[in-house]
């Protein structure tokens, strides 16, 4: 499984997405390949991935994919992260 954290420039929220969502999945027992990258590279990056994780403002700019796109709204909250990726995951 692929998982792409998206944001403006590829380095400090999709960075901190990463590792939460990495934090996550360890609890979830859930093994998968998790890549932050910026929204500009958004379909070369993804176009495999099962799941993008971003904020709401990047969801237009993704457009369309198979993924399944899930707004995050805050980045630090591994709660709010558990629940979405159980949901998209489960």
């Amino acid at each position: 499984m692929k998982i792409v954290t998206i944001c403006g420039a590829g380095i400090g929220s999709s960075g901190i997405l990463k590792v939460n969502t990495e934090r996550v999945l360890t609890r979830l027992a859930i093994s998968a390949d998790v890549v932050a990258a910026d929204i500009a590279s958004v379909h070369a990056v993804a176009g495999d991935a099962q799941v993008i994780l971003t904020s709401a403002e990047f969801v237009d700019a993704i457009g369309q994919t198979f993924a399944d796109v899930i707004v995050i709204d805050n980045y630090f909250d591994t709660a709010e992260l558990t629940r979405k990726l159980e949901k998209a995951l489960g």
